[in-house]
């Protein structure tokens, strides 16, 4: 049996949602099987998946050491199976994922497993190369984050000394290079840049365009016109900072909107896209990441380059649309 005590910040989940917490690797069957046979009691007393737990309670679940187990073994398994199909590159150091769409980067609060550093987590593990018995204050992470719904690469740090190294080399851009691909409304005639500070507005809870002397923080972008179709363009984009959605609010402000964006996006084209192609994502790819002259520990990767392809959906996409024609 194993026991638990609600904490404070507990305060008011679902006996349901505690449990399926507290068992993430256990498959959701077993947990309903749990409830089924009265094996889940609070305080004593055997209660329903929708009772409404307190801090302080006492959550009683009858399962073995040997089960939780089993189900972490297994979860590492599946985790493991999964990033080998996304893995770039890997070393001692450095781990290079081409992340699906609709995978969270990192945990939120709503305790998603299946976010990619817990997936990177239980890879490392499987593999032997991390054990989180033996290490008190760091475990492998990301350098930096995409947004759920944005497909492509991002980089992990495998031990301290390279995370902290990386998170340098993304603040200063100077030596790191992180390009996009992004299917826009509407024909961009020539290259470009954007420069215009970005800030979030709290009441309409997105990102803006906005003066520096209102609290926004400089952002720029720098786009290439990689192919053109009638009526769309496909950029490369290169961010030279990296606020938070600073692609998809840049082309908005220039409107060109970013295909299958529905936070900032056109949604007349987005209705387009979904009822005449079946699309219904952001079309937003991070495709590429080069480095400069590095140091140690990374010293071996100067002046490499590594590229995520496309996920078939955008190139299925970009095989449909018509050719640019012209004026």
């Amino acid at each position: 049996m194993q026991q638990y005590i609600v904490s404070d910040s507990e305060n008011g989940l679902s006996l349901e949602k505690y449990v399926r917490k507290v068992l993430g690797n256990a498959p959701l069957s077993f947990i309903y099987k749990l409830f089924r046979k009265k094996d889940i009691k609070v305080n004593g007393h055997w209660q329903k998946e929708k009772y409404i737990l307190s801090s302080g309670d006492e959550v009683s679940i009858y399962v073995t050491d040997e089960q939780l187990k089993d189900f972490e073994n297994q979860r590492s398994y599946v985790a493991s199976e999964k990033i080998k199909d996304w893995v770039l590159y890997e070393d001692k150091n450095i781990l290079i994922i081409n992340k699906p769409r609709g995978v969270l980067v990192q945990q939120d609060d709503k305790g998603n497993k299946d976010s990619l550093d817990n997936l990177v987590i239980e890879y490392l593990i499987s593999k032997g190369e991390y054990n989180p018995a033996n290490e008190h204050a760091f475990k492998p992470g990301p350098a930096h984050r995409i947004d759920r719904n944005t497909s492509g690469i991002v980089i992990f740090g495998k031990n301290h000394e390279t995370l902290v190294y990386l998170f340098e080399l993304l603040k200063e851009h100077e030596l790191i290079g992180k390009h996009y691909l992004s299917l826009v409304v509407g024909n961009v005639e020539k290259d470009g840049e954007i420069d215009a500070p970005i800030r979030k507005n709290i009441d309409l809870n997105k990102m803006v365009v906005a003066p520096l002397k209102s609290g926004a923080k400089s952002a720029k972008t720098i786009y290439h016109v990689f192919r053109r179709f009638n009526g769309y363009t496909l950029l490369d984009l290169t961010l030279v900072t990296g606020r938070t959605h600073q692609i998809r609010v840049h082309m908005s402000y220039i409107r060109h909107h970013v295909v299958g964006d529905t936070k900032y996006g056109d949604y007349p084209t987005n209705n387009l896209f979904e009822k005449q192609y079946g699309f219904k994502n952001q079309f937003l790819h991070a495709y590429q990441i080069h480095f400069g002259k590095l140091h140690k520990p990374l010293e071996y990767l100067s002046s490499k380059m590594f590229e995520a392809p496309m996920p078939q959906e955008y190139i299925d996409l970009l095989d449909k649309l018509e050719p640019y024609t012209g004026d």
